[in-house]
């Protein structure tokens, strides 16, 4: 899917298209040998306006950063701020989490991150979310052995409910705290999470790891 450009976004689409593939496809399974001198490929599903994408390739510049946004105007906004602070560890894709296995290999990516995605609150919307155990297994037939996905939520109920469906799809969890900040101050944040600590609003994250085989559940619930 190509980003449909509006055209008061295309002149600053074009000061930094150089960040942008639009066609991720054709490097699926050889990321690292297109950009060589990394020695890791996280993706982050969502990427939004960029502040956590940014923060993390400023931090990690050893590792490639593929940033998937599907809305223009964050998406544009994200390439801007790659841009204005040099970033060169970044690709932004103009896609879909839905066709993660479209752009990436199996075992190809290290760590995915998954940051304040919409929680899909009614019954009827739950395999929409990105926790639901079929974007589930979109993840783990993309990372590698021991790869991880990061989740962060300002929301409780969709915390709970992904907890127990990455348990009950094999992933070994670790690091669950329902304060993230309570711990980390200085933890890199997506502009939501900035403004969320500032109103005192509880941060949930946890990290899965991929076990030895995904497990299909008996069925999905709400």
């Amino acid at each position: 899917m190509r980003m449909r450009r509006k055209p008061n976004l295309i002149p600053r689409l074009e000061r930094c298209a150089h960040v942008l593939e639009n066609s991720p496809e054709l490097l699926r399974g050889s990321w690292l040998d297109v950009f060589a001198g990394f020695s890791e490929l996280h993706v982050e599903l969502g990427c939004g306006k960029g502040r956590f994408t940014c923060g993390m390739a400023e931090a990690n510049p050893r590792v490639l950063f593929a940033a998937v946004e599907k809305v223009p105007d964050a998406l544009v906004v994200a390439m801007e701020r790659a841009c204005g602070q040099s970033l060169g560890n970044i690709r932004f894709l103009a896609q879909d989490a839905a066709d993660l296995g479209d752009y990436f290999a199996p075992g190809e990516v290290s760590r995915i991150y998954i940051n304040f995605p919409d929680p899909w609150p009614k019954k009827r919307q739950f395999k929409r979310r990105l926790t639901a155990p079929s974007f589930q297994k979109l993840c783990f037939d993309a990372l590698a052995p021991g790869g991880e996905i990061w989740f962060k939520t300002d929301n409780q109920p969709l915390f709970e409910w992904s907890l127990e469906q990455y348990a009950a799809c094999g992933w070994q969890l670790r690091e669950v705290t329902r304060d993230l900040h309570a711990g980390t101050p200085d933890a890199v944040m997506t502009d939501y999470e900035a403004k969320f600590r500032e109103q005192g609003v509880k941060i949930n994250r946890l990290v899965a790891v991929k076990g030895a085989a995904f497990i299909e559940p008996r069925g999905e619930e709400a």
